[in-house]
């Protein structure tokens, strides 16, 4: 794994990741806002592409990958958040709040053929929470990178648990 592939803390409570995908991108658009594409990486909802509108994501990590890997103690086999569209500018720029778990944005910008993919995620409470945020967006993009490349992502769990250790070891004390 690159050194590239992994997040950091652009500020104290600041998380930034960012993945190159297969383009154009109008096609990652449609994975980060179509709920039946955006299901097949990270999580099922519906979305009414403007700002103030409310939405739920469901997460159901156990059908990213077959198989899922071991889901470790503590998680379900399935997590919803109400959340709310902050901001939309199609096809470059995506923000929404989630309930108690900060701000995340997306932002596109084309490179040729392909699509750099910048997810920001702001004002998480702690390093535990950094723990938990890291490593999850961390797959969640390696399994958008396979699926829009056309291979077979490592099992979701067994990655997961994976980089947390990492996480665990790059993030501050």
């Amino acid at each position: 794994m690159t050194e590239a592939a992994y997040g950091v803390l652009t500020e104290p409570a600041t998380f930034k990741i960012q993945r190159l995908l297969p383009g154009p991108i109008e096609r990652v658009w449609a994975y980060l806002t179509e709920s039946k594409l955006r299901r097949k990486w990270l999580a099922a909802g519906e979305m009414e592409m403007k700002a103030g509108a409310p939405f739920e994501f469901v997460w159901r990590n156990d059908e990213l990958t077959d198989p899922p890997g071991e889901r470790p103690a503590g998680f379900g086999d399935e997590f919803r958040m109400q959340s709310r569209i902050t901001a939309v500018d199609p096809p470059r720029k995506l923000v929404f709040t989630w309930e108690d778990s900060g701000d995340v944005s997306f932002e596109l910008e084309s490179k040729g053929d392909e699509v750099l993919l910048t997810v920001i995620h702001r004002r998480l409470a702690n390093r535990e929470t950094m723990l938990m945020v890291g490593p999850g967006w961390h797959m969640h993009l390696d399994i958008l990178a396979a699926v829009a490349a056309g291979r077979k992502p490592e099992p979701f769990w067994d990655g997961w648990s994976r980089l947390r250790k990492d996480y665990d070891r790059r993030l501050p004390a």
